[in-house]
């Protein structure tokens, strides 16, 4: 493995830098040592060469689901992490809704040993905001901070009580560290399987209004302005969430947001086609929310593009369409399913990478991730925004195979991705070529 490795002849795009020009970027001992256009400070590197593809910081996901423990048969730590770095991924925030749940000390010292044996990327494990994730009983945040736990979030379920979420904002504005709401409305959501609207009554499927998502999202931002705490909405999905937003921004009021690649690009016609595999909580929406969810990326209401990777079983996915589970297996389609709205002039490339790279790491408080700043870590993603490729789910490295792309052709390639300064992800056409040879 290279001490020192040159990447060379890279389009350079570090948002949180305002930096996007042609260059080169040197790695030594796993951090940026340099970065510019001329001959680097020294004679003695490996070199990379990046022409004509673009060099950014390592894309940070702070929503993912990666199983372990209790249900390894969907994914583990390991094969979800070596999927997200063949996405371009140097670090993952994993959600809490595991068996047993990350709930305790003991649950975040797990996984934190587990990825430091097995994962070859980062691994930043979220706490749980209520024990159990029953919605009620607030756990021992302090004792998670401590252990090393990064956000909250009670994800794959809403925080059910207002009690225990104003008292989770209010520790979320003392110590600085977000609360990550899946807003869902139980009461409404009952039995709901698809979008409500036009599709869902074709299919005679019961719907899933966007009420229910909308009720929780003002519910959260009026506890976020009595408190001052901050509160981070998970997976956005509809037009008056969206708006319910830019109002409490404008406001003052401490949130951030997320929209998964999926929301961005797929609406509940996708569902026609694809069946379960469609199927994803919150559900896919109209294209009217879709447009309200790219206007929000680009003007800066939504924050950051995360995932919501949620990797199934076949079995999971191949039954009855209310019988199956929520869910997409995202790490690897996510820049290749973006890319389209770069090339069609939807979303401009700056803004898609500083949604991926320093967007999350502000979010999170993580000065010296999300850029290729001089002595930051040596996470680097290199990708073809043109190149083409097919989506072929059996290859995945996930376990996960649900996704509703399988057989579709996309632009837009990850060709590879250094994880302080050690590739761990190459495409077959990126060599590194050694001086000694």
């Amino acid at each position: 493995m290279p001490n020192t490795l040159l990447i060379r002849g890279g389009r350079i795009i570090d948002p949180g830098q305002e930096i996007d020009k042609t260059g080169s970027l040197l790695i030594k001992e796993g951090k940026i040592a340099w970065l510019g256009d001329g001959a680097p400070p020294e004679n003695d590197y490996d070199t990379l060469d990046a022409g004509g593809l673009i060099v950014c910081p390592g894309f940070i996901d702070l929503h993912c689901h990666l199983r372990q423990p209790g249900d390894e048969e969907k994914e583990t730590i390991a094969t979800g992490t070596l999927a997200a770095a063949r996405g371009g991924f140097t670090t993952v925030c994993c959600m809490p809704n595991t068996n047993p749940p990350l709930d305790n000390e003991s649950m975040i010292n797990y996984i934190k040993a587990i990825a430091a044996n097995e994962s070859p990327i980062r691994v930043l494990p979220i706490g749980c905001v209520t024990v159990g994730r029953k919605g009620e009983e607030l756990v021992d945040m302090g004792e998670l901070e401590m252990a090393g736990a990064i956000a909250y979030s009670d994800d794959g379920s809403p925080v059910v009580s207002p009690e225990a979420m104003r008292q989770a904002l209010e520790y979320s504005r003392d110590f600085n560290r977000p609360i990550i709401d899946h807003c869902e409305n139980l009461f409404l959501t009952q039995g709901g399987q698809i979008n409500e609207g036009v599709v869902s009554l074709e299919l005679g499927l019961r719907g899933i209004p966007a009420s229910a998502e909308e009720l929780f999202v003002q519910r959260d931002l009026d506890l976020a302005r009595e408190t001052g705490g901050h509160v981070h909405i998970a997976h956005v999905s509809t037009e008056g969430s969206v708006e319910l937003i830019r109002a409490a921004k404008e406001e003052g009021i401490p949130v951030t947001a997320e929209v998964t690649p999926h929301h961005l690009t797929l609406t509940d016609e996708a569902v026609l086609k694809h069946k379960t595999y469609a199927k994803v909580n919150p559900p896919l929406r109209t294209k009217r929310d879709t447009l309200a969810l790219l206007r929000a990326l680009n003007d800066g209401v939504i924050d950051i593009v995360a995932t919501d990777h949620a990797p199934h079983t076949a079995a999971d996915k191949n039954c009855e369409f209310t019988q199956a589970a929520f869910g997409i297996s995202g790490f690897e389609t996510a820049l290749g399913s973006l890319a389209g709205l770069i090339l069609n002039s939807e979303l401009s490339l700056n803004t898609l990478i500083a949604a991926l790279t320093v967007g999350p790491a502000r979010i999170l408080g993580y000065e010296k991730l999300g850029t290729l700043e001089v002595g930051a870590p040596a996470d680097v993603t290199i990708f073809d925004l043109h190149k083409e490729w097919v989506v072929d789910a059996s290859q995945f490295a996930s376990k996960g195979k649900n996704t509703p792309l399988d057989g579709q052709t996309l632009k837009g390639k990850v060709m590879a991705t250094l994880f302080q300064g050690n590739p761990v992800y190459m495409d077959e056409a990126m060599k590194i070529e050694s001086k000694k040879e």
